[in-house]
């Protein structure tokens, strides 16, 4: 678990003060959110994008040889990342394109590669391990994902049920202004 005061610049106030919406949100699975962490605003703020990713470089395991960033909200992230630690990237869709090239995987080539998720927030940690399923399967060893923050709904225990230890950036309990319990 990381804390706000190990973060550079006021980084996790930064965050809240841009990304953290008091609005309604809805889920895929139907759920209903008073609050939630907006992606978009942290990426349209190449100063605040920039000092994410140099913030995530540090959770990025020494062995790794490739990031990998889901569709959509880890794009961003892992364009930046990429940047900040010369790594080189690959793009998730959640399913294949149906015209064109057909690929869900794109970018850098993966295969026997070292490979790190990264997305924005991790709740259930169902997509990432439906990602890291289909990079494994592709020939990518996935054993670590990296998120921005981390919702305390069962993601971390999840994945390390499948073998994929998370490290987020921050968690609820980092984020000024979050109200506990709120599961943005």
């Amino acid at each position: 678990m990381t804390t706000n005061t190990r973060l550079p610049g006021g980084l996790a106030t930064r965050l809240a003060e841009t990304a953290l919406v008091a609005a309604p949100f809805h889920l895929a699975d139907g759920a209903r959110l008073d609050s939630y962490f907006d992606e978009y605003r942290l990426a349209a703020d190449p100063e605040l994008l920039r000092d994410t990713a140099t913030a995530l470089a540090a959770l990025v395991p020494d062995d790794a040889q490739l990031l990998a960033g889901i569709e959509l909200g880890g794009i961003p992230l892992v364009v930046a990342l990429s940047a900040a630690t010369g790594l080189p990237a690959v793009f998730l869709r959640r399913r294949p394109k149906g015209y064109g090239s057909r690929r869900q995987i794109e970018g850098a080539p993966f295969a026997g590669r070292r490979t790190v998720l990264v997305d924005d927030v991790v709740r259930s940690g169902a997509q990432l391990l439906a990602m890291a399923r289909i990079l494994r399967m592709a020939g990518a060893p996935v054993r670590d994902a990296l998120c921005v923050l981390e919702r305390p709904l069962g993601g971390r225990a999840l994945l390390a049920e499948h073998r994929v230890t998370l490290h987020a950036l921050l968690t609820e309990a980092d984020l000024p202004g979050a109200r506990r319990g709120d599961p943005a």
